[in-house]
This record gives structure tokens, C-alpha cells and sequence, in this order.
């Protein structure tokens, strides 16, 4: 299983607002790669305040989205369109 990391902390709004949006865009990316056999890609918080290095790369930039083993970001402001096409790149 592929691992979408999506890096927040807690009170974030917009963090929430970023993890709903992604669950409809989870759903019809993961609909596309179980008809092609592939794993389901599954969506991960990462608490950034339990890492300063984390919170040195992301506090002023959370909502970040980022999927394992890739160095490619997307930060807010994203929309369903642009997390869609973000991970349509990233995963082929």
C-alpha cells in the first residue's frame, strides 16, 4: 500500500479542510488503480509538532501533501483538481 502523507497539526483548519477535500480525489485515485491491479493509496496525518525538524520544513506551509518515497510536494492552497493531478503525476 502507497502511503499519502498529509503533514498538519492539531487546531489547523486548514489542515481539516485540506483532509476532506482529499477523500473524494483518495476515492476516484484508488477506484483507477484497483482496475489496474495496483495497491490502494492510503492517507496518513503526519503530526508535525512531534518533530522540530518537521516543524521547521512545514509550519508555515501546512497543509502539505507529499507521497512516500517521493520528494514532490503540494502545499495549500490546493483544490481537488490540482491534489488530483498532483497525484495522478506522481503515481504514473
Amino acid at each position: 500500500m502507497k502511503t499519502l502523507r498529509l503533514y498538519t497539526t492539531l487546531g489547523c483548519h486548514l489542515c481539516e479542510q485540506a483532509e476532506l477535500l482529499l477523500q473524494p480525489v483518495l476515492l476516484h485515485i484508488n477506484a483507477s488503480l484497483g482496475a489496474r491491479g495496483m495497491a490502494p493509496l492510503q492517507l496518513v496525518p503526519v503530526e508535525i509538532s512531534d518533530s522540530a525538524e518537521l516543524v521547521e520544513s512545514y509550519g508555515v506551509r501546512i497543509p502539505v501533501i507529499r507521497l512516500q518515497d517521493s520528494e514532490a510536494e503540494l502545499g495549500w492552497p490546493f483544490d481537488q483538481a490540482q491534489a488530483f493531478a498532483f497525484l495522478q503525476q506522481q503515481l504514473g
